[in-house]
């Protein structure tokens, strides 16, 4: 599955971060319509990415994802080797008449993002409130340029 990733905007044209939010589009629009696109999804199922914004901040980045009717237990928020994950499940709720309409997404859902090189992994905090999740990445201090002494 293709996962939403982007990149800090330190340094990088606007043109390339706009080819990469639209490349995310795309990705999300060609998933939708071929992976079941809203429909209920069932056991062994590819998981969906749930829609996502990414803020760069001064201090921080902030990525804000949007999981409706989830609780906090039921997502985890992971870091590992300079890649930010969040995943978890939606499930079906019982209802009690006939289903004319079913358009929201159910099971598995995995969102994936690589974290710029000045991510703070250690400082990392994240909160659900209105069915959104903000993620925040504090920034380390910007990389300073070290000289490095040749031998020989």
């Amino acid at each position: 599955m293709t996962h939403p990733a982007r990149h800090s905007g330190g340094g990088v044209p606007a043109a390339l971060r706009e080819l990469d939010d639209l490349r995310t589009r795309m990705d999300q629009l060609m998933h939708a319509a071929f992976a079941g696109g809203g429909w209920p999804t069932f056991g062994g199922a590819e998981p969906w990415a749930p829609l996502a914004d990414i803020e760069d901040a001064e201090d921080a980045y902030l990525v804000e994802l949007e999981l409706p009717g989830m609780d906090k237990d039921q997502i985890t928020v992971e870091v590992s080797e300079g890649e930010l994950d969040v995943h978890g499940e939606v499930k079906q709720r019982e209802h009690t008449g006939a289903v004319r309409r079913h358009t929201r997404r159910i099971g598995q859902f995995d969102y994936r993002t690589t974290l710029p090189p000045n991510a703070d992994i250690e400082h990392i905090s994240a909160e659900l409130s209105n069915g959104v999740l903000t993620v925040r990445v504090p920034k380390t201090e910007k990389g300073t340029t070290q000289r490095i002494e040749i031998t020989g």
